[in-house]
C-alpha cells in the first residue's frame, strides 16, 4: 500500500502525464496505463474488484 504522500505524488505524476499527452489522447493514455498496471498486478479477480470500486466511487460523487 502507498502512503498518503506517495499517493499524492502519484496523483501529481498522473496529472502531469495527462497534461503532457497529445491533445485528445488522455483517455487512451489512461487506458494503456491501466492495462500495464493490471498486467503488473497479475490478479484478474483483484483487477475486477478494483474496477468495480472505481465505478462505485464515481457513481457516489
Amino acid at each position: 500500500m502507498l502512503t498518503l504522500p506517495q499517493l499524492e505524488s502519484t496523483y501529481d505524476l498522473l496529472a502531469e502525464a495527462i497534461d503532457n499527452a497529445p491533445a485528445g489522447t488522455s483517455e487512451l493514455m489512461l487506458a494503456k496505463l491501466a492495462l500495464l498496471l493490471a498486467n503488473e498486478l497479475g490478479d484478474p479477480a483483484r483487477i475486477a474488484a478494483l474496477v468495480q470500486s472505481a465505478l462505485a466511487e464515481l457513481r457516489a460523487d
